[in-house]
């Protein structure tokens, strides 16, 4: 048995990148992360928590592996997309139907996909 520790995603600039995903989150950086650090964690409640790490070469490919996410304090998927827009996210693919269920594709500053779900109310129909 395994126990996943992290989930690690390349970067140009893993400070830039992962204070992106702190504002998109939340969740706070790790206390000794600053600018021009290699290694830069975005702090969870548990693991596994997020590492962005600096690699020379850029993105060229579909990322193999990404994050879901889904809004939370009570906003919707489309509310969270709005959101993430405003922080400089980019929609990739919209692949949200008419009957409310589906989700969106989206890129972050670095050009890395995630997937926006309907938040747990709007599955549980209570939204």
């Amino acid at each position: 048995m395994i126990e996943i520790h992290a989930v690690t995603i390349d970067a140009a600039d893993p400070y830039e990148l992962a204070s992106w995903w702190s504002r998109a989150t939340g969740l706070p950086l790790g206390d000794d992360d600053h600018p021009g650090d290699d290694e830069v964690m975005l702090r969870t409640k548990h693991d596994p928590f997020v590492l962005f790490i600096r690699v020379p070469e850029g993105k060229t490919a579909k990322n193999r592996v990404h994050l879901d996410v889904n809004g939370t304090e009570g906003r919707t998927r489309d509310q969270e997309v709005e959101r993430l827009l405003e922080l400089g996210a980019t929609v990739f693919d919209d692949r949200r139907r008419a009957d409310g269920t589906g989700w969106v594709v989206m890129h972050d500053p670095e050009g890395n996909e995630f997937c926006v779900c309907r938040s747990q109310a709007e599955r549980e129909g209570t939204s």
